[in-house]
């Protein structure tokens, strides 16, 4: 009914058909060249809603709709079933939509009650709406988000529960090893060389190379090193796609002779070691020209174990809380507060590109933190009421309890400290690197971790000891974003960037990259769009947080908690319209 055969994410407005990604959802193509971290599926229930039929119960249906950045437009992004004569509805249909950790996305759910084949909601008795972001929903405990659905002004309209669901779209690994027998000897003075080259096979019977193995020298019977691929590099997680494996004699000058080849699937494999995964390794030609051929020689599987690889999100659903701490720069550089040219100007239109980039990242980042307290530091001022110099005071003027109530929380504190405090310097950033790494040291167990933004104007006073900080923090949960603003040169962020050389400090190198550094004035629009400039921002300083947060979790073992158990719905019998 309704037009719905379309699943849940295909109707898009002026869409082709297909799941909208998350980085195109509008007009905001620059961001579409992202591939999508993960896909999630929602899930859709609710509890007491308004009742708005004489004789029976509503017949309600969700429809979710997405937010451009650009122009704030709300386009339709699916919906779900009916369902008959119920005020509580768990819906079957699921919404299913592309994932990224570095950006916002809002949603808005909207609730009608149905009372005609009509696809024109206009025609149907609207039940209230509820507005939130994907990240709200997956930061939330188990991933489960409850909220009231509003919308009727002096109406309850009851509660709406949306569940995400990392879909697992095959992120099984294994781990292989080979060894092989009787070899074909291709090398005159020598045994062969060999290695083994894999392939999978495509849907148009063409295969595509997908690993190779270190060649072994000068022997007819070698044993490989152990390998790990990813089931989807080696299947594209089909378990019955052909799989085809050649062995070659390893040539110095790239002319490598075919010794033979065969043929398996993942399926078969998967038995492990077992007369089923020896293998005649055959050669076409010799097959045809010789009759007396039988093979050229055997490769047998020695061992074959699944592992599955862990996601971010499989840790936030477990319960880590991703901990963010503000640094602000307030050196006598940014220039006096009170006048237009100052990079600290409080004009009553327009946020300071401090606040604009504090804003960009913080907003996404507040998703993922349960109680959306964020203790926000200052350095490089003047302190009231003796004017000593520190390089990590609270903004808010309490250095026992240096947090605030969520970004808008530290915006005050900010302007607030923008009236009391003297702007000075120098440029220390190693204080309140050290301030975060002590509270990341005391919780190594992977239940935290630690994002500090630091905004700041440039000219950085103490390399050699934010190096050193920088090295130590590389063992800790944490990672460290980097704003440069104005028009300073920034090669020294770019060097604590860490992306060309990893960062050392005194013949040590850091365990990990935990550095993201990006100017700010590559992000501001000349067409004055401050929301898709800063949309940019957030997402280019984000989008390495996830992969620095999971070589901390490999790097020590840890995996992720189980989830909470999922939530299960009373049970209702529920009529669903088809």
């Amino acid at each position: 009914m309704f037009g719905l055969e379309k699943t849940a994410g295909q109707q898009k407005a002026g869409s082709s058909g297909g799941v909208p990604s998350m980085a195109c959802v509008g007009d905001l193509n620059v961001l579409s060249s992202s591939i999508p971290a993960t896909k999630v599926e929602l899930s859709v229930s609710c509890r007491n809603l308004l009742d708005r039929d004489t004789f029976s119960k509503s017949d309600p249906i969700c429809v979710l709709y997405t937010q451009a950045i650009g122009n704030k437009e709300w386009r339709e992004f699916g919906r779900t079933e009916v369902i008959d004569n119920t005020l509580n509805p768990d819906f079957v249909r699921k919404f299913i939509m592309d994932y990224f950790f570095e950006e916002r996305e809002n949603l808005r759910f909207d609730f009608y009650d149905v009372d005609s084949k009509s696809p024109n909601l206009s025609k149907h008795d609207f039940l209230g709406q509820m507005f939130c972001t994907l990240g709200e929903i997956v930061g939330s405990q188990g991933s489960r988000l409850e909220k009231s659905i509003v919308g009727i002004p002096g109406k309850k309209c009851g509660t709406v529960i949306v569940t995400a669901e990392e879909l697992g779209c095959c992120r099984d690994a294994v781990l292989m090893q080979f060894c092989a027998n009787k070899l074909d000897k291709k090398d005159f003075f020598g045994k062969s060389d060999p290695f083994l080259v894999f392939h999978r096979s495509n849907e148009d019977g063409s295969f595509t190379i997908c690993h190779k193995t270190e060649v072994i020298k000068n022997t007819l019977n070698p044993v490989w090193q152990a390998f790990k691929i990813s089931v989807r590099a080696l299947c594209n997680g089909d378990y019955d796609r052909t799989i085809k494996v050649e062995v070659y004699d390893w040539d110095r000058d790239g002319s490598h002779d075919f010794i033979g080849e065969f043929t398996t699937s993942y399926r078969e494999l998967s038995r492990g070691q077992s007369q089923f995964n020896v293998y005649e390794v055959i050669n076409p030609k010799k097959k045809g020209k010789k009759k007396k051929y039988v093979n050229s020689g055997t490769v047998t599987l020695l061992s074959f174990l699944i592992e599955t690889e862990v996601s971010f999100l499989d840790y936030i659903k477990g319960g880590t809380q991703i901990n963010f701490t503000v640094a602000i720069d307030f050196t006598a550089s940014n220039g006096n507060p009170s006048q237009p040219t100052s990079l600290h100007y409080m004009n009553p239109y327009q946020l300071n590109a401090y606040g604009m980039a504090l804003k960009a990242v913080g907003e996404i980042i507040q998703d993922y933190d349960s109680d959306k307290m964020f203790p926000a530091l200052g350095f490089g001022a003047r302190l009231p009421p003796d004017g000593r110099v520190s390089h990590e005071f609270a903004l808010n003027g309490n250095p026992q309890n240096p947090y605030c109530h969520g970004i808008d929380g530290v915006m005050e504190a900010y302007y607030r400290s923008l009236k009391s405090v003297q702007l000075y310097g120098p440029t220390n950033f190693a204080p309140v690197i050290n301030h975060v790494a002590r509270y990341a040291a005391s919780v190594k167990d992977g239940s935290q971790y630690f994002v500090l933004l630091i905004i700041t104007d440039g000219v950085i006073s103490d390399m050699a000891q934010t190096k050193e900080s920088i090295v130590n923090a590389s063992k800790l949960p944490m990672s460290i974003i980097i704003v440069g603003v104005g028009p300073a040169e920034f090669d020294a962020m770019e060097e604590l960037d860490g992306d060309v050389v990893r960062i050392s400090s005194r013949g040590k190198f850091a365990e990990r990259d935990i550095v993201q550094f990006v100017p700010f004035r590559d992000y501001i629009d000349r067409s004055g769009n401050h929301v898709l400039s800063m949309a940019r921002l957030a997402k280019d300083v984000l989008a390495e947080i996830p992969e620095q947060f999971l070589s901390y979790m490999r790097v020590r073992g840890i995996k992720p908690s189980p989830a909470p158990p999922p939530y299960t719905p009373p049970i209702h019998v529920l009529q669903t319209q088809i």
